[in-house]
């Protein structure tokens, strides 16, 4: 049985669309040059009309500035409202669980109302570009991460910051934590919270693989001992990106490699060393590496049917999720490298023309309590890491995440946090990925 999309990806665009402008306010214009345009019959009229004017735009600045109120004041702002959240919509599990619990959960508790808009970041980007000047947008909420937010913070997209702002984000986040205050190397800035973790992992099959590979150095021995029965997807994936930055990492480490900076060139020249095994690795590969598989769903279809006898994925869950599917049988296990697995954050962001920031400030702290976090890191509900800071939950708190299942298929918190590795800046992602194109695929 082929296997859905059951992946998190992030859906990370690698670079802003030129949007339309929004024509949202065209009439709102005409409407305010007609009122104060100058009538040589009566001036004073007319600057008593300016004025008036200017007093009903600096209203409308402050009410959409919320950063001198408490959250108490914000809650009681958003209540009977509606707020959109933005994200890809292509993860099943974690539509449902946003459909049947933050959405019942965020009206009970707030009275307000969530709508969920899938779309591709590509075109939210476009829409949230269009809308930043507005106090009218569409867009109030969005899940974000890695270069689109470093892009969508750089054109001045985004609403804040305001975590600080967020009683649950205060109470249960560890702000100090590198993968809270950093996005792909990108500084937080509290301009985003965080929305869950990930963490790559690979995904065998343990009655054709007695002992996973520990380091690239092994995986290459067992795919010269299975030719034909392991590969990765094509980049840009998002997934086959990360495995091969995650090779980098483990040949070269992940250090020379923070500098966002890096053009081109330089890093050609420096990975070399990866170059050369990856070329090394290529023709004891899936159709001898003259091709990839175009995406990771397709790379797990291929998993699930026994064509190849390993994957990936940036779910550390993924295997646990499978099964509880009925897609996987009892022989898949997950695997990482001695020297670790790249992790990291996505996000949820306020976008800068929201028209509800109130409501977007209510719906991401309700998704940062500690019941919220750790219903989604169900394998069952959705298999999404916790981003709260487990030394700061109550006892009870404590019980209920560490009664979180795992189970032998997937890797237990404490070893995917005893092998986590930073991501590499967002910057310098899409310049490996070409390189590799041009040395690798070519």
């Amino acid at each position: 049985m082929k296997i859905k999309n059951l992946f998190i990806t992030g859906a990370l665009c690698l670079g802003l669309l030129t949007g339309c402008g929004n024509n949202s306010n065209v009439d709102t214009d005409k409407d305010t040059k007609e009122e104060t345009k100058v009538e040589t019959s009566d001036n004073t009229d007319d600057t008593a009309k300016n004025e008036e004017s200017k007093v009903e735009k600096s209203e409308e600045t402050s009410s959409d500035d919320l950063s001198n109120l408490s959250f108490e004041e914000i809650a009681e702002k958003a209540k009977g409202s509606s707020v959109n959240f933005y994200g890809w919509g292509g993860d099943d599990k974690r539509n449902q669980w946003i459909d049947t619990y933050v959405i019942p959960k965020v009206k009970e508790q707030y009275d307000v109302t969530v709508n969920r808009v899938p779309m591709d970041i590509d075109e939210i980007n476009n829409l949230m570009l269009a809308e930043k000047d507005s106090t009218d947008g569409n867009i109030d909420v969005v899940w974000i991460n890695g270069e689109n937010f470093a892009n969508a913070k750089e054109n001045g997209m985004l609403y804040g910051p305001f975590t600080k702002q967020l009683p649950n984000y205060n109470d249960y986040v560890d702000e100090n934590s590198s993968s809270v205050n950093s996005d792909f190397g990108e500084p937080v800035e509290n301009m985003e919270a965080p929305y869950g973790g990930a963490q790559f992992v690979f995904i065998y099959d343990s009655s054709k693989i007695d002992t996973p590979p520990k380091n690239a150095q092994e995986l290459l021995e067992l795919a010269k001992a299975n030719p034909g029965k392991i590969t990765y997807a094509s980049l840009p994936d998002f997934t086959g990106s990360a495995f091969i930055r995650n090779i980098i990492s483990d040949i070269q480490g992940y250090e020379d490699f923070m500098d966002k900076n890096l053009t081109k060139d330089q890093l050609k020249e420096m990975l070399k060393p990866t170059i050369d095994y990856l070329n090394e690795l290529k023709p004891y590969l899936w159709n001898e590496g003259k091709s990839y598989p175009p995406d990771n769903p397709t790379l797990a279809n291929m998993f699930a049917d026994g064509e190849v006898i390993m994957a990936m994925s940036y779910n550390p869950n993924n295997a646990s999720i499978g099964y509880a599917d009925g897609l996987y049988d009892e022989n898949v296990r997950t695997f990482v490298f001695d020297k670790g697995n790249i992790a990291n954050t996505h996000f949820l962001a306020i976008s800068k023309g929201a028209k509800n920031k109130a409501g977007a400030m209510v719906l991401i702290n309700f998704i940062l309590s500690p019941e919220a976090q750790i219903s989604k890191a169900y394998p069952e509900t959705l298999g999404d890491l916790p981003i709260i800071s487990y030394d700061k939950l109550t006892d009870e708190q404590k019980k209920m995440y560490d009664e979180i299942p795992t189970g032998e298929l997937t890797l237990s918190n404490k070893v995917l946090e005893e092998h986590k590795i930073p991501e590499m800046p967002a910057q310098i992602v899409p310049l490996i990925e070409e390189i590799w194109e041009e040395e690798v695929l070519n």
